[in-house]
């Protein structure tokens, strides 16, 4: 190990909670710009074609970026292609502000900068994902994923409502500063106090091209039987997972009233809940075995997708909804940490790039059947059938021998500071 790496693993703490304040303050700066774009088009337009073409702005860049950004996260600097991806995300951010600031408000602005934070959204979620094993030790990687899972939850939770009430004190223009200030910080902060060693890929002479690199990565999953399974589990859950995220709003309005405290209360209960499903998995860890967690999360998330498909009264809803998101850190923690435990260091990117395709496309996908499904069929049903499918679909899972060999823990040696 070298001098640089002892010292890295030393200072592991330190290092990790540069990185997490950095990252958290940048999300939430987004998040804040986010919400007050989302609100400013409904409000102006109050139209759902605008809408729409704002989510469409905002979900395909990603989707097609990934398996490229994934190739970049094993061949440069993880932690200059994040502040890169910061950076490049503040810049346009900057620029639509001062346009809005010398009178110029055209609304096709508001798409652009959705589809620039989704290149660097793009950009960002591998390396990150990749990042995170070179800067923590084996044996901590659960808790601070779970950690940062719940800091991401409280975000989800606070930042609609500050943003709400930014709108009414302050202009869209003042808030966009606001995102360009936080990510300034989280830059300078990784570029003076962050210092990460290069991992080998990215040290050595580059000998293959770009695409070569994507179809090693592709290789590299073909060759380990269990990354093959973990994917096409994760596409067809996702894609059943559809109505619970998407058509849950729709489903009480129509069910119990179009009050809009009805939809903040089950953002919240949500919110809430994955905030207790990151305390939970944080402190507790999961089982040894990181499938078992994920097979117990899964099954909770199925049995709330039938649960909420079957409550007659609102309360017992929001009950379940905030159990769903209890259950969302127990599932996504085990299977982040799983990746970071087995795959080599230097396909860390491919792999997550290629997983970030697969979380960004299956959902919307399967509101290409569900969404139309719902005008004539009802959401109850609905859920309790997707629900139903989880279930089942869960049961291959933990029946897999590779994946459940692959869950296994990874013997390491503690690292203390």
């Amino acid at each position: 190990m070298s001098q640089t790496e002892e010292s890295q693993q030393k200072h592991w703490k330190r290092n990790i909670i540069l990185f997490l304040s950095s990252q958290t303050l940048s999300l939430f700066g987004s998040a804040l710009v986010q919400y007050a774009i989302m609100w400013y088009i409904t409000l102006t337009t109050q139209s759902g074609i605008m809408m729409t073409l704002y989510i469409i702005c905002g979900f395909v860049p990603t989707f097609v970026l990934s398996p490229f950004a994934g190739v970049w996260a094993d061949r440069f600097n993880r932690k200059y292609l994040i502040m890169l991806a910061d950076g490049g995300i503040a810049l346009v951010t900057l620029i639509l502000a001062i346009t809005f600031m010398l009178g110029y408000e055209g609304m096709w602005l508001f798409f652009v900068i959705a589809a620039v934070r989704a290149l660097g959204a793009g950009i960002q979620a591998p390396a990150v994902g990749a990042i995170l094993p070179q800067i923590v030790p084996q044996d901590q990687l659960t808790r601070v994923n779970g950690i940062n899972g719940s800091l991401q939850a409280v975000i989800m939770f606070i930042a609609p409502i500050v943003s709400a009430a930014l709108l009414t004190m302050a202009s869209i223009e003042a808030i966009l500063f606001i995102d360009v200030v936080t990510a300034a910080i989280a830059i300078l902060t990784l570029f003076f106090f962050l210092k990460i060693p290069l991992h080998k890929k990215a040290a050595d002479a580059q000998q293959t091209g770009y695409l070569e690199d994507f179809k090693q990565g592709l290789r590299y999953i073909n060759e380990h039987a269990f990354l093959k399974s973990f994917f096409i589990f994760f596409a067809f859950f996702f894609v059943l997972m559809a109505p619970g995220a998407f058509l849950t709003p729709l489903q009480v309005t129509r069910t119990f009233g179009d009050g809009v405290w009805r939809l903040t209360a089950i953002e919240i209960a949500f919110s809430i809940g994955m905030m207790a499903g990151g305390g939970l998995i944080a402190s507790w860890g999961g089982f040894k075995n990181k499938v078992y967690t994920m097979t117990l999360a899964s099954l909770v998330m199925a049995a709330c997708t039938v649960a909420l498909g079957l409550s007659p009264v609102f309360w017992i809803y929001l009950a379940f909804m905030a159990v769903f998101g209890i259950a969302i850190p127990l599932f996504n923690t085990p299977t982040t940490v799983m990746l970071q435990e087995k795959v080599d260091p230097n396909y860390m990117g491919r792999i997550f790039g290629v997983f970030g395709m697969i979380s960004t496309s299956m959902m919307p996908l399967g509101m290409l059947i569900f969404g139309p499904l719902a005008d004539v069929v009802q959401i109850e049903w609905l859920l309790i059938g997707t629900g139903l499918l989880m279930l089942i679909l869960t049961a291959f899972f933990v029946g897999n021998k590779r994946l459940v060999e692959a869950g296994k823990p990874v013997e390491v040696e503690a690292v203390s500071e």
